[in-house]
């Protein structure tokens, strides 16, 4: 029995299927453009996430002594806020995750360090003690989306 409607089944499929295309022609081109956008989708995706390198994770605050004149400012102008960065290897702009550390939030380089400070990525926080506590470690990094000025510069 459970042959027979495995059987009754797929023929039935396969009728509605050759009937939709006979009477539907449009519907055959619909499923081909639907799979070819599924499969750019996941192109799109692939090279999104483009590196992963691992980095040093500091953390700093818009404390007087841990910034210059301007402690809520960054580098490149904007006000700090929850999920700004700051890397002297990356461009402005930049998209980063740390997926070990914070999973899948998104980070944007918009800050930068003293020249010397290369393959550290140091993370804005709100306030100095949740920066002393954060600590610094190593760990990987995501780059998500590049500006396109500038190569990862930092050596595996």
């Amino acid at each position: 029995m459970k042959n027979a409607l495995r059987f009754f089944r797929n023929k039935y499929v396969i009728t509605v299927l050759i009937v939709t295309t006979v009477f539907y022609p449009g519907f055959a081109g619909s499923i081909k453009a639907d799979v070819e956008s599924g499969r750019q989708e996941t192109e799109k995706a692939a090279a999104v996430a483009a590196q992963t390198t691992r980095v040093w994770l500091t953390a700093y605050s818009s404390s007087v002594d841990e910034t210059d004149d301007t402690p809520f400012i960054t580098a490149s102008g904007k006000y700090v806020r929850d999920g700004i960065v700051a890397a002297n290897f990356l461009p402005f702009g930049t998209m980063i995750k740390i997926p070990n550390v914070f999973g899948d939030k998104i980070f944007v380089v918009e800050d930068r360090m003293h020249p010397r400070k290369n393959g550290i990525v140091d993370i804005w926080m709100s306030s100095k003690q949740a920066a002393l506590r954060f600590g610094s470690f190593k760990a990987d990094i995501v780059v998500l989306k590049d500006t396109g000025q500038a190569k990862l510069l930092v050596q595996k």
